[in-house]
């Protein structure tokens, strides 16, 4: 029987986040998100990226960036979680880990960081270096990677 592709495997799973102030587990986002980079197709860039994205349900999604030979058509690994996501069914991210190759901490580009806003208006994003020993994580926050998102209420009449 195979496992649906957010399915974490044998990564610990976080603990059930009823609101927003109940601790979220870091090393299991971390190590989703280190586990599906090792997934990622970029034959073109060798830039993979990871991501895990936890809902308030207790769920926990996962991505990859997918390179295609015409650029514009790559999906980067937020937005594979976020699909993953939808999916199944859910729409209340509460956290979110990006794992990049490092020295340099990697960030949602601006098409994720959009994404993202489409379901929440803030919540953690834990950046993270995988091959760089001696890097540390940093967290940061939806809202302080786009500040003033566009959103639904723009396009009330």
């Amino acid at each position: 029987m195979s496992r649906p592709p957010h399915d974490v495997g044998d990564a610990p799973a976080p603990a059930r986040a009823d609101d927003a102030a109940q601790a979220i587990d870091w090393d299991a986002l971390d190590q989703a998100a280190l586990a599906v980079r090792t997934r990622a197709h970029a034959p073109y860039s060798r830039y993979r990226v990871g991501a895990a994205i936890l809902v308030r349900s207790g769920r926990l999604f996962t991505g990859c960036n997918v390179e295609n030979a015409s650029y514009g058509l790559t999906i980067c690994a937020e937005r594979s979680a976020i699909v993953q996501m939808v999916a199944a069914g859910e729409r209340d991210p509460i956290a979110l880990t990006v794992a990049t190759s490092g020295p340099v901490l990697g960030s949602p580009c601006g098409m994720c960081r959009q994404t993202l806003a489409e379901f929440a208006v803030d919540f953690p994003i834990r950046l993270i270096a995988a091959e760089a020993d001696g890097v540390p994580p940093r967290t940061t926050s939806l809202s302080a990677l786009l500040p003033e998102a566009f959103g639904a209420a723009a396009l009330s009449r």
